[in-house]
């Protein structure tokens, strides 16, 4: 399971403490899968369409940006800002793949595709 938590920076650092103190000890180091956000970009992450968007990439190995753009009826500069903001957190890929004779396509690649997602807000 993938969390994505928003916290302090206080919080994330404590995170890290816990692992470098397992380092130090010659533990095992106990993997967190936590991926820390913004609260912003939290919120905005789990806007009604962004969540669909998710879903969406999850259903999929790979989809092309045009395949996205008319599947779920989006405008180019509102699907942009979508995938930046889940790009930013390693949630998906975004690739270049020539297209032979007619330039470039877009791939986009969930990263987390088998994964739970766990979405938590501190405040």
């Amino acid at each position: 399971m993938i969390n994505i938590t928003s916290g302090s920076l206080d919080e994330f650092f404590d995170s890290a403490l816990e692992t470098a103190v397992e380092i130090d000890k010659d533990r095992t180091v106990t993997p967190k899968h936590t991926i820390w956000m913004e609260i912003d970009d939290l919120s905005m992450i789990l806007k009604p369409s962004r969540t669909a968007l998710i879903k969406y990439l999850r259903e999929k190995e790979f989809v092309y940006y045009s395949v996205v753009l008319e599947d779920l009826k989006k405008s180019p500069s509102s699907l942009n800002k979508d995938l930046e903001l889940l790009a930013k957190y390693e949630l998906i890929n975004i690739s270049k793949e020539i297209n032979s004779g007619h330039g470039v396509k877009k791939v986009i690649k969930p990263l987390y595709k088998d994964e739970t997602l766990e979405f938590r807000a501190a405040v």
